[in-house]
């Protein structure tokens, strides 16, 4: 097995009260639909609260719909607000869907006669300005290439950003990493199928023993993980249950996989959960490129028993 650095933790260790950075989610209206012409609508942002929408929204182009079959979906009735966005996908298809996102992005810096630049995209106006909804610039997965603030060290001049071609063969400091990321709800119409969970063998990837879309209260869940299609052993796997606003914890938990690659989940209370698993290595396969990180979120629907 590939070697990768992963942190490790014991299962079922409480987070930190006081957590964390921006999150980017999806948020279906359900998960588990019946009936002869269902719908399903969601909400997307990226917000300090799980699942409430507080900071800026997540652009809908980025989002992507695969159909039981494989096959692309479609989005209807998109609208962007000052929060988050909202659209609709019609199940025209019974079985699983698939909606998410997915990027693959490069960061870093190097030097050109000693004068530092950056890789990735030209810095644009900041999120949530006109024409600007927040697409593709979170404080978490999902972020731009750019990565940062346009201005240089310490308060110093701007620090050019180039796009990866434009490198020079004489840079030197050259420092790239290779940053995979994946997003995804996953929609059953009538019964669960498994098309859209087979992995592709590539990056961190979740290919669950358990459907995602039959969770149960009190059911334990076994999650796989895989790393360019092989068990990702000791990977740390973050959970946490929406409504932190109105709860003075965030009540989130971690497990921890086997060398097989499998989390054992047992869930504490119904309701949405955000899942989140990150990993790096040195197997980039950007040239020149020396790290890749890698991040893997959904959203999970638990049931009542």
């Amino acid at each position: 097995m590939r070697a990768f650095v992963l942190g490790l933790m014991a299962a079922g260790l409480a987070l930190p009260n006081a957590a964390s950075a921006h999150r980017m989610w999806l948020l279906p209206t359900a998960t588990t639909l019946s009936g002869e012409d269902p719908w399903v609508s969601v909400d997307a942002a990226v917000s300090n609260d799980l699942f409430y929408p507080d900071h800026f929204p997540l652009a809908v182009a980025q989002v992507k719909v695969t159909a039981p079959d494989g096959t692309p979906g479609q989005i209807e009735n998109a609208a962007t607000g000052r929060y988050r966005s909202v659209f609709d996908v019609h199940l025209v298809k019974p079985g699983t869907w698939k909606i998410g996102t997915e990027s693959v992005n490069v960061m870093g810096s190097f030097k050109v006669n000693g004068v530092e630049k950056r890789v990735g995209r030209r810095p644009g106006p900041p999120p949530g300005a006109p024409g600007m909804p927040g697409a593709g610039r979170p404080g978490g997965e999902g972020r731009g290439p750019a990565g940062g603030p346009p201005g240089g060290p310490a308060g110093g001049p701007p620090v050019e950003t180039v796009a990866l071609a434009d490198i020079p063969a004489d840079a030197t400091d050259l420092k790239l990493t290779e940053a995979i990321n994946r997003n995804a709800i996953f929609v059953t119409s009538g019964q669960p199928t498994d098309t859209v969970l087979k992995p592709t063998g590539q990056g961190l990837e979740f290919a669950p023993i358990t459907h995602p879309d039959d969770l149960v209260q009190g059911q334990a869940a076994r999650f796989r993980f895989l790393i360019d299609g092989r068990p990702a052993a000791g990977l740390k796997v973050t959970l946490i249950p929406g409504g932190k606003r109105y709860r003075d914890a965030e009540g989130g938990f971690e497990v921890v996989t086997d060398k097989d690659g499998v989390a054992l989940v047992n869930w504490p209370s119904a309701g949405m959960f955000w899942m989140n698993a990150t990993a790096s290595d040195n197997h980039a396969a950007t040239p020149r490129a020396t790290e890749r990180r890698m991040s893997y979120t959904a959203t999970l629907e638990v049931m009542a028993p």
